[in-house]
């Protein structure tokens, strides 16, 4: 995930809550402890989290031998680049060495600039504002850059209730959207779209925080493309939210329920071939997601019916992938 880091210096306590309210990484001050007061994120300067030619290096790109400085620094910690006259080439060929290279931006068309380069992008951003709109703006720009998944549909097969088991309501610190939810499933490798509870009804009120998500055994995407155990995940996690274009965004797991319900099972098929499957709670509100968008709860689905979900490649260890040969079902 990209990282967006914000100067406060001299201090401001504009920019710094500006940064705080925005989600950044990190502050970079002279006054750390003015910024601790004000709330909880790492701070970059003297007497900070993260200090100045010990654990963050800048460097000025001027010419090829700049460039070779900042990849060789980059083995001993993060570095954070500019140049006189900002061009696209000294950034490109950076990213294109290192994946800790962030680069000090100005502005939105900075940001944007920086973050698009050689596709992949920088691995963060210093943004150095003394308006906080700019800050909150150029948030979104980070966010907006986050982990992008895609979607593929999967072609209903059955659709069997199997009894009684625990199944896991994740209640997250954000709230969904329309045709949102997590990627959860029975293996590893083929994850099925699961709405949140946002939409009106008439058995219990919405909840758009929440994603019934599915049985304990399941697995759940995270940031980063790591999975975790639903039974595994506890508050102060971080799940990846997914709508329906596959645009995603890390969300804090704030509670988890596990509490035991009649179950379901959903078996389904990829275009390639693919099996896929997901054991859920058996009620009206649990829904996946559609092709091209539009909740249907598990009590209408029916066999033939297309739902989103994604494909990964390879086996799992600890939630991290390896390739392995392996054989789920």
């Amino acid at each position: 995930m990209k990282a967006l880091w914000v100067e406060a210096r001299p201090f401001s306590t504009r920019i710094a809550t500006a940064a705080l309210e925005a989600g950044a990484d990190a502050i970079v001050t002279d006054e750390p402890d003015r910024v601790r007061a004000l709330g909880r994120v790492t701070t970059v300067g003297p007497g900070g989290d993260l200090e100045w030619d010990r654990d963050v290096f800048a460097v000025t790109i001027a010419s090829s031998a700049d460039e070779d400085r900042a990849v060789e620094l980059t083995h001993q910690g993060t570095v954070v680049v500019e140049t006189s006259d900002w061009t696209v080439i000294p950034l490109e060929n950076l990213i294109a060495r290192s994946d800790r290279v962030f680069a000090r931006v100005t502005s939105e068309d900075d940001a944007l600039l920086a973050l698009g380069a050689l596709e992949r992008g920088v691995a963060g951003v210093l943004l150095d504002t003394d308006d906080p709109a700019v800050v909150a703006r150029v948030a979104a720009l980070v966010k907006a850059g986050e982990e992008r998944v895609p979607l593929v549909p999967f072609t209903v097969e059955s659709v069997r209730p199997i009894g009684m088991g625990d199944r896991v309501c994740v209640d997250t610190c954000s709230l969904f959207g329309e045709d949102e939810g997590l990627l959860v499933g029975n293996t590893s490798s083929a994850l099925f779209l699961v709405h949140a509870e946002t939409l009106e009804n008439p058995y219990v009120a919405p909840r758009p925080f929440r994603v019934n998500a599915g049985a304990v055994h399941a697995y759940c995407l995270l940031p980063g493309g790591r999975t975790a155990y639903l039974a595994d995940l506890a508050a102060g996690d971080a799940v990846l939210g997914v709508e329906a274009r596959g645009c995603s965004a890390p969300a804090a797991v704030g509670r988890v329920k596990v509490e035991r319900r009649p179950l379901l099972l959903v078996e389904a098929t990829s275009d390639d071939g693919r099996k896929a499957g997901i054991v859920l709670q058996n009620a009206e509100t649990i829904r996946l997601v559609r092709e091209g968008g539009g909740a249907v709860s598990v009590a209408a689905l029916r066999v033939g019916d297309r739902v989103l979900g994604a494909l990964l490649e390879g086996g799992r260890h600890f939630g991290h992938a390896v390739t392995e040969t392996i054989r789920e079902r």
